[in-house]
């Protein structure tokens, strides 16, 4: 897995303790890219300390089951997705906007001491998330998606650039399409521990269709 200028292809590639950004509704996959807007000062030092270091920051959900828990202690989900900075800007008004690339998902294994206002987790990576996915890709029904993913945008009235979906490569179209998908945490957390492509791009086809059944009214769940 190539992200920016750092190759990974193992998982003694990547750090085993990180720096965790807790974000609802947030998903970052491997080969996926997803920009930030940086302003809390907890967050500000967690990006400074990244760019010292191996410039990499684990994104990860709370749990999004649990009730009247403070922003602070919030239980995190088990699995969320390592990103390496690939772009840094200063906004001059004390903002930071970076662009994560998407390595590898990771299993959270343990909390460490926070010492810098941030939460950092001792992590585990996905070695599969770091090898050539050529074969994998050639699993997946690229032509059942794009249907089910135009008739999405028909019914939201919505456009894409279709030339640059079609010159995709269909690991970097099955995991974009799961990031811009406009669902809830829990759905989001179903794509980002999907076993494999194949798997994340029928998950995402099955949650698009209810959500288009539901939209025009049709109980079945499943599109005509």
């Amino acid at each position: 897995m190539k992200a920016g200028n750092s190759t990974y292809t193992k998982v003694s590639d990547l750090p085993e303790s990180v720096p965790l950004f807790p974000l609802t509704g947030a998903l970052l996959l491997p080969a996926g890219n997803m920009p930030l807007n940086i302003f809390e000062p907890r967050y500000l030092a967690m990006i400074d300390d990244a760019m010292a270091g191996d410039r990499i920051i684990g994104m990860i959900q709370p749990q999004f089951d649990t009730d009247n828990q403070e922003a602070d202690v919030q239980s995190l989900c088990a699995i969320g997705c390592l990103g390496r900075i690939t772009a840094y800007q200063e906004s001059g008004d004390g903002r930071l906007m970076v662009n994560l690339a998407g390595v590898s998902r990771f299993q959270l294994l343990e909390e460490l001491e926070n010492t810098n206002g941030y939460r950092v987790g001792r992590v585990e990576g996905f070695p599969d998330d770091l090898l050539d996915n050529e074969e994998a890709a050639k699993a997946v029904d690229r032509d059942g998606l794009l249907t089910t993913f135009k008739q999405f945008l028909e019914a939201n009235e919505m456009e894409a650039d279709w030339d640059g979906v079609r010159e995709a490569s269909t690991e970097a179209l099955v995991n974009t399409l799961s990031m811009m998908s406009p669902y809830g945490p829990a759905e989001k957390q179903a794509l980002l521990e999907a076993p494999d492509l194949k798997t994340r791009s029928e998950t995402l086809v099955a949650i698009t269709e209810v959500m288009l059944a539901r939209e025009t009214g049709d109980s079945s769940g499943t599109l005509q």
